[in-house]
């Protein structure tokens, strides 16, 4: 399939810190042809769609224009696949990073039929910064992300003040922002930005007992079978 459409572009020396790190990873047959018979219906390059620097079409993506929620990080699919298939009045659509990631949830959603789902390749705040509107989703999920553990790197986490003023800013009024972590200090760090953040309210005064439609993925489980204890934060974005 054409390499340019899974292109991340050139880093500038200027340009924002990537709060993911790209891995290379070879695709297999399965996987290979995964992307190759569904990417053009399922797909997006965030790299493109940003280059035209206009508002993503859900009408053209989706057939429809229903609530949307935005899942950065879908890594294999488990989750993003599972909740859409749970919740068919909402569209969803999934960003990621990792193709074997991005094709095993292709063929993911080939297998249960589940046709409320697109794939985005790519860096998701230059996404969200380009190419969705302001007050459009309903909700943005954050699961698992990179805890970036090094003191030196964490500029570079997702739930820091300045990403996390994008992500409100694109959430209806009432929009959920739903973060989950196996990272304890991490999800420390998270309750204290998300509850620094004037436009955004805990229902629940701190971390949220573990929501059921969440499911747990094969990532989360070894985490659990570690010994690590998962921390979920849900927030609201204020009317303000």
């Amino acid at each position: 399939m054409p390499e340019p459409g899974f292109s991340f572009g050139a880093p500038t020396p200027h340009g924002p810190l990537r709060t993911f790190h790209p891995r290379r990873a070879p695709l297999g047959p399965a996987r290979r042809d995964a992307l190759e018979r569904l990417w053009p219906e399922l797909g997006l390059s965030v790299h493109d769609a940003a280059s035209r620097d206009g508002a993503l079409d859900r009408r053209a993506l989706f057939g429809r224009d229903a609530p949307l929620v935005v899942e950065i990080g879908s890594g294999m699919g488990e989750a993003v696949a599972a909740m859409a298939a749970a919740d068919p009045g909402r569209d969803y659509l999934a960003v990621e990073a990792h193709l074997p990631g991005i094709a095993n949830l292709l063929l993911r959603l080939e297998a249960a039929g589940i046709g409320n789902v697109r794939v985005a390749h790519g860096d998701a705040l230059e996404l969200l910064r380009r190419c969705v509107p302001e007050a459009s989703l309903d909700a943005v999920h954050v699961f698992f992300p990179d805890p970036w553990p090094k003191a030196r790197h964490h500029k570079r986490r997702i739930i820091a003040p300045e990403h996390v003023a994008l992500l409100r800013s694109r959430l209806v009024p009432g929009g959920v922002l739903h973060c989950a972590t196996d990272w304890l200090p991490y999800a420390e760090v998270m309750l204290e930005v998300l509850g620094a953040d004037p436009g955004l309210e805990n229902p629940y005064g701190g971390f949220a007992p573990r929501p059921a439609h969440r499911p747990v993925t094969h990532f989360e489980q070894r985490g659990l079978d570690l010994g690590h204890e998962v921390r979920d934060v849900v927030v609201r974005r204020t009317t303000r």
